[in-house]
């Protein structure tokens, strides 16, 4: 994505089912685990890189000693430091007695991190500041081992305001309004009260405090603990918890909207956001992994054994289309052919758009996630120019010339790489027209990739969202080449509304796409429906959240989807360029399409899956209309 966006976090867990002895054997490290969390947070990196953290968890500690161990960072390099001060802090523990690194009892016993149980979190920050405190994964500390809790998770949710006031109706005093806060503290809040209950029952049973302690850790009943807390959440989810005795659990909301992915053997049970990091951490194929479904948690329980429990009861599955375009990992079997569709489906459209002129197009893609787009692109390219082939073909008739013929077969789409960003390029400049200078060279082109004046450039990227890379460095760089046209291409359709389950897009305002909707209103004299939407809007605010709907769509419906497009063009052209510039989406049935299981598409229609999200995008609009630079959520 050419725009610089946030969006969300990665999970990572993992719970050993063997005692350490077993991996050292096996493995030759009693560390197997924290090796294995690494890859898996390595191998999720571009889903967070505001910081990071892990936690571990050791099962039947002594009393006196820690069993839960955390290591957070906001490096820009996060976890290669975390982990480098997780084994520093092992190498310390032995340092008196190298040779105790195979006795593993007396690592567990006496060095970090050296737990059975190990989560991992990697995060964007789209909601709080970006300091240490708001990484994950956040601790709730007790004494009592069955009422420790650890928490991290993806997620976002839409009712914070909510969950907080219900924190305080129960007499607690919450120390800040984040969701992660909230989310920590209501689960926190319901494993006290099932602590409180098994501990009521079994005291009249006659049991001792001591006995009381362990029959908790063994009956806890931790389905019914996020039952309870899970009841009242609004947005999109994928949480992971650590008890402090040992039971463990990841929870999905029931929409499916954010992804989770989990493995089990006679080892391990595994979770995380991105599949092929599971695959990859543990030489697994596709077909081995699960996905968590909505409305379920993965529950393991302190023995070792795990289930995947229904919660809440599913609603209609919205999984985000957003992960497959552009933020799954591209290394997923399933989104490689969703992305390679993608681009397949926008053929006809580009076609129209250089006059089916294949032998005067370039094409190409920025930045380097469009990649698989851009086969998607090439191989429906091809197909027409078989068609184009075959006919002038036939032309030639029975007896060709046979260098004619070799002509025509040697007709191809042709690819160029034409942009190459340059990483290392910062600026320092803060002046906002020398910066805008420096900017529009943070890619280089490649000279010679493009005939002056004669050929039309295709240029595909993931989605175009606020469309400010394009207006101040991509096409004045791509203007440079001297195409007689430009053609940008989005996989993605026009991003009419903001996110609010985990993606940095909470401003309506900010999106060309509104942009150009308002800026036709005034054009053909509309602003009355701004007017209505605006009243509208504000009759929401006060009505309960089930009641909520969407009432800026109607700022979109005077206008076809091609008419957004072409204002969009005009909005994002520079002054003086020579190329003329034209824009292409991706169609929201191509999208469907493409992508079937992932209907998830509230950014390009509107259609969010849990009423939050329809009060979001009306704050969103009243924000705008207020002229407040905030976040609707």
């Amino acid at each position: 994505m050419s725009d610089a966006i946030k969006h969300e976090c990665g999970l990572a867990f993992i719970r050993l089912r063997k005692p350490l002895a077993h991996y050292q054997e096996r493995y030759g490290t009693a560390l197997y685990g924290l090796n294995r969390l690494y890859l898996l947070m390595e191998k999720q990196h571009n889903r967070g890189q505001d910081g990071a953290g892990v936690a571990t968890l050791k099962l039947d500690p002594d009393p006196g000693t820690p069993f839960i161990d955390r290591e957070r960072s906001t490096d820009k390099q996060a976890i290669q430091l975390i982990f480098g001060r997780i084994h520093k802090g092992i190498q310390d523990a032995l340092a008196a007695d190298p040779a105790k690194a195979g006795d593993t009892e007396w690592l567990k016993r006496n060095a970090p991190f050296t737990g059975e149980v190990l989560l991992g979190h990697l995060r964007y920050a789209t909601f709080g500041r970006d300091s240490l405190e708001n990484c994950h994964p956040r601790r709730r500390l007790s004494n009592w081992i069955t009422r420790n809790l650890v928490v991290a998770g993806n997620f976002n949710m839409t009712n914070v305001d909510e969950l907080f006031n219900l924190l305080v109706s129960i007499g607690q005093v919450p120390k800040e309004r984040s969701d992660t806060m909230t989310v920590l503290e209501k689960i926190g809040h319901f494993l006290d009260v099932e602590n409180d209950r098994l501990a009521g029952i079994h005291r009249q049973l006659g049991y001792t405090d001591r006995q009381i302690a362990q029959v908790i850790g063994d009956k806890l009943d931790v389905r019914g603990i996020l039952h309870q807390s899970a009841l009242d959440f609004d947005g999109g989810y994928a949480l992971a918890g650590l008890i402090g005795h040992g039971d463990a659990f990841v929870l999905r909301d029931p929409a499916g909207i954010r992804p989770c992915f989990w493995y089990a053997d006679d080892e391990v049970v595994v979770a995380a956001s991105e599949r092929p990091a599971i695959q990859t951490a543990f030489a697994l194929k596709a077909e081995q992994v699960h996905e968590l479904q909505p409305g379920h948690a993965l529950i393991v329980r302190k023995n070792g054994s795990y289930s995947e429990e229904l919660v809440r009861e599913p609603m209609e599955k919205r999984a985000c289309s957003f992960e497959r375009i552009y933020f799954s990992r591209g290394s997923d079997r399933d989104v490689y052919r969703e992305r390679i569709a993608l681009g397949r489906s926008l053929c006809p459209a580009i076609l129209d758009a250089v006059d089916h002129d294949l032998e005067n197009t370039v094409f190409s893609f920025i930045p380097n996630t469009a990649e698989v787009a851009c086969y998607g692109m090439l191989k429906g390219m091809d197909d027409e120019l078989d068609k184009v082939k075959e006919r002038r073909i036939l032309e030639l008739g029975p007896s060709p010339d046979p260098a004619a013929l070799r002509r025509i077969l040697a007709m191809r789409p042709r690819l160029e790489k034409v942009a190459i960003k340059d990483a290392k390029l910062r600026t320092f400049i803060t002046n906002d027209d020398a910066r805008d200078d420096l900017v529009a060279h943070v890619y280089d082109i490649t000279y010679g990739s493009v005939r002056a004046r004669e050929d039309a450039l295709v240029v595909i990227d993931d989605s175009i969202v606020r469309g400010t890379t394009l207006r101040q460095s991509i096409l004045k760089m791509l203007d440079r080449l001297e195409p007689k046209r430009i053609v940008v291409v989005s996989s993605a359709p026009q991003i009419r509304y903001p996110d609010c389950y985990g993606i940095d897009m909470a401003k309506l305002g900010d999106l060309i796409a509104f942009q150009a909707a308002i800026s036709l209103l005034k054009e053909t004299k509309q602003e009355n429906v701004i007017d209505d939407v605006y009243d509208r809007c504000l009759a929401m605010v006060d009505r309960p959240l089930a009641e909520q709907r969407n009432m800026v769509k109607d700022i979109y419906r005077p206008f076809t989807a091609q008419r957004i497009s072409d204002r969009i063009g005009e909005l994002l052209t520079p002054a003086g360029i020579g190329a003329e510039v034209k824009l292409v989406f991706q169609s929201i049935e191509g999208l469907r399409a493409a992508c079937p299981d992932h209907t998830g598409d509230w950014y390009f229609t509107g259609d969010y899956p849990t009423p939050g999200g329809n009060r979001v995008v009306n704050r969103a609009f009243i924000n705008w209309r207020q002229g407040k630079n905030v976040r609707a959520y």
